[in-house]
């Protein structure tokens, strides 16, 4: 997996994640399976929050999945592989944060629509305490700073 910052007219802000699917990701039709593709994007997303090294680790650590929602607007083949998972903040709140996705074949310019596209809702939690937590003040920045709003 390698990642980049995006910069062009289809994603002002953006981390791009290029993420290898792998055959048995496929099923019968040789789609990418929907369960094997929410793990493609968990896969890009762990790039992303750790690719600033530790500082920000703790929004994987302490962040669970709330609500995810997959919207397919085309295929997406073993051949396309690696997918350029394009991530962004859509939203942050007191206690959790919204993951926008955009994902398309490594050779697909990033000017053409996407194949898919995804919501992800991170809730952050105290996990010893086993409750909500607010996002800390280090951790909203750095949300701020890949937020497209």
């Amino acid at each position: 997996m390698m990642s980049i910052v995006t910069d062009s007219p289809a994603a002002v802000v953006g981390y791009d994640a290029f993420v290898t699917v792998r055959w048995s990701d496929m099923d019968a039709f040789q789609h990418i399976n929907h369960a094997r593709m929410v793990t493609l994007l968990e896969e890009a997303r762990i790039d992303w929050l750790l690719s600033e090294g530790s500082e920000n680790s703790s929004l994987i650590t302490s962040a669970f999945i709330a609500d995810i929602h997959v919207r397919y607007r085309g295929q997406l083949r073993h051949s396309d592989s690696p997918l350029r998972v394009t991530m962004w903040i859509a939203k942050h709140r007191a206690v959790d944060f919204t993951i926008g996705y955009e994902v398309r074949g490594a050779r697909t310019p990033i000017t053409d629509p996407p194949a898919v596209t995804a919501t992800t809702q991170m809730a952050v939690a105290d996990v010893d305490a086993q409750r909500l937590r607010r996002i800390t003040a280090t951790e909203r920045e750095y949300l701020a700073r890949w937020s497209r709003t």
